[in-house]
């Protein structure tokens, strides 16, 4: 456990860790009982939330543009873990996890879902078909769920009974929670609906909550994946007919789309149903932040007649580029549009970490270089395989420009023998180190089903 105080705890986390095995049989006492009475204790059940910006460029001065993360009890985060290693162990072996759905286990991360989309779109276009991306907005999702809801989902979806079923029950009777900013602390209110942001358990319940979506959009043979609140829909489009159809449909060229037709209608119907479910639910879709994208070739998209798509009373345009799980697609997935955010970005950092070089050691250096640029060059970069060698120049400019800053060098020193010292892997072999990683996964089995 990483070592956060809350103020709540009766003496600080990094203690409970120099002293552990003092404490250990009391904490484990602790949890044994929680879990055979099917009862939290009530000091485990509040929470002091802090508000943080969604985004640092967000105007901190509208309320919305804020995320509530809690802060809770270290007794509190050690037992939701207990209670939340035993929970993914149950929904594994059922096989009640959602097949389309990533996020908060292993292998099914950002990456992983977007390389799915990202296949399923290129064999579209490989088969004549472009393809309509629909990237759904939740207004304050997680705040929102329905305890009842939840408990009835836990129940008869998951199959959870007796005193496990009571220890959610007890977990979410009588939660409280204050707010804090700067010294400034508000009075205890009552928790009556939401997961908290910040918890342990949070998350997973969250997956549970949102589990009959998938069965929906299913039932109107449309592609989709899920990660966390965020939803994605697609479809391909028979260009010469500019008909949409299920993505997840099998077909050798555009003209035999006509074997798994999906009209317009249907997709308003399948909105018309998330809508639905979503009120039932207490969670409310945000039409002015849904975004849509046609992807395909130059060609294919020309063909097209589609130029927006009806989301309720509202009419929403198709968009040059779109942010999906933090990389920006363009209609013709060759993420131009993503790299030149990417570039804008990391010189921005490199050239405040230029700025403060002298003053800090090589590792304090390079822990910042690695922190605002490497990441950053990481990130699902396994999806720019096959990108131009322009691109990929531009990228391996920045890395270059990193390490020159790091090792304090000339621009015009040779720059292999310094990557070399710094057992940094060139920007093309860490896509091909990536790409190695998930073929891995998927032949030996751990990799998120397709």
């Amino acid at each position: 456990m990483k070592t956060s105080t809350c103020a709540l705890d009766p003496f600080p986390t990094a203690l409970v860790k120099t002293h552990k095995s003092a404490l250990s049989p009391l904490i484990t006492t602790v949890i044994n009982h929680s879990l055979q009475a099917g009862h939290v204790p009530s000091p485990l059940k509040t929470a002091i939330i802090r508000p943080f910006l969604k985004k640092p460029t967000l105007d901190p001065e509208v309320f919305a543009n804020y995320r509530p993360i809690s802060n809770l009890p270290f007794l509190s985060k050690i037992l939701e873990k207990v209670v939340a290693a035993h929970l993914q162990d149950h929904l594994k072996h059922n096989n009640l996890f959602e097949k389309f759905r990533s996020g908060f286990r292993s292998a099914h991360s950002t990456e992983s879902a977007l390389v799915r989309v990202t296949n399923d779109l290129l064999m579209a276009a490989d088969a004549g078909f472009s393809s309509l991306l629909i990237l759904l907005d939740l207004s304050a999702a997680f705040d929102t769920v329905n305890h009842g809801i939840l408990l009835n989902r836990l129940h008869y979806t998951t199959g959870l009974t007796d005193t496990a079923l009571a220890w959610f029950s007890s977990y979410f009777t009588d939660r409280t929670q204050c707010i804090s900013i700067g010294n400034t602390r508000s009075q205890t209110h009552s928790m009556t609906c939401g997961v908290p942001q910040g918890s342990v358990l949070g998350p997973i319940l969250f997956t549970i909550y949102m589990l009959p979506l998938g069965d929906i959009i299913s039932r109107y043979g449309i592609s989709f994946h899920c990660y966390a609140d965020d939803i994605q829909l697609y479809m391909k489009v028979d260009s010469s007919a500019a008909s949409l159809t299920s993505s997840s449909s099998s077909s050798s060229s555009s003209s035999s789309s006509s074997l798994s037709s999906t009209s317009q209608s249907t997709l308003a119907a399948c909105l018309e149903e998330i809508k639905l479910w979503m009120k039932h639910n207490f969670l409310q879709l945000n039409s002015a932040k849904t975004e849509a994208i046609l992807v395909g070739t130059p060609h294919q998209i020309q063909s097209s007649s589609i130029t927006s798509i009806a989301f309720f009373d509202d009419n929403i345009p198709l968009s040059s580029s779109v942010t999906n799980l933090g990389v920006r697609f363009d209609p013709q997935l060759t993420f131009e549009a993503h790299i030149k955010h990417l570039c804008k970005i990391s010189f921005q950092h490199l050239r405040n970490i230029a700025k403060l070089r002298s003053t800090l050691s090589l590792p304090d250096a390079e822990k910042l270089v690695h922190a605002f640029v490497s990441s950053r060059l990481d990130y699902c970069n396994a999806l720019l395989t096959g990108i131009s060698s322009k691109s990929l120049q531009r990228l391996q400019y920045i890395q270059n420009s990193a390490a020159r800053i790091l090792m304090r060098v000339r621009k015009y020193e040779h720059i292999t023998p310094i990557l070399h010292s710094l057992h940094w892997l060139p920007i093309s072999a860490r896509i091909e180190y990536k790409v190695s990683l998930l073929t891995h996964q998927c032949i030996y089995g751990t990799a998120p089903p397709t």
